[in-house]
């Protein structure tokens, strides 16, 4: 697993998730798109499960959710801003 943490975002919210997250949380939620909500809904992670396996399931929501809606999400690293 890579060590830059990566986020889920939409094409259409202009706030930097890694730097102005609570103005980037707002604006997805008025865009309807709830990102955390979202997934929070598609990873299957689990409090017995380690670090390493959640972190990795988590990425692998991510991966699902933009090959559903491309046009729409977007996976993204802090060097992209």
């Amino acid at each position: 697993m890579p060590d830059d943490d990566y986020m889920l975002t939409t094409y259409d919210n202009p706030f930097n998730p890694f730097r102005e997250f609570e103005r980037w949380w707002k604006e997805d939620l008025l865009l309807g798109h709830d990102c955390c909500g979202l997934l929070a809904r598609t990873a299957n992670t689990s409090d017995v499960a380690s670090d390493e396996l959640n972190d990795e399931d988590v990425l692998r929501a991510m991966d699902w959710i933009v090959s559903n809606e491309p046009m729409i999400y977007k996976k993204v690293l802090a060097s992209d801003y």
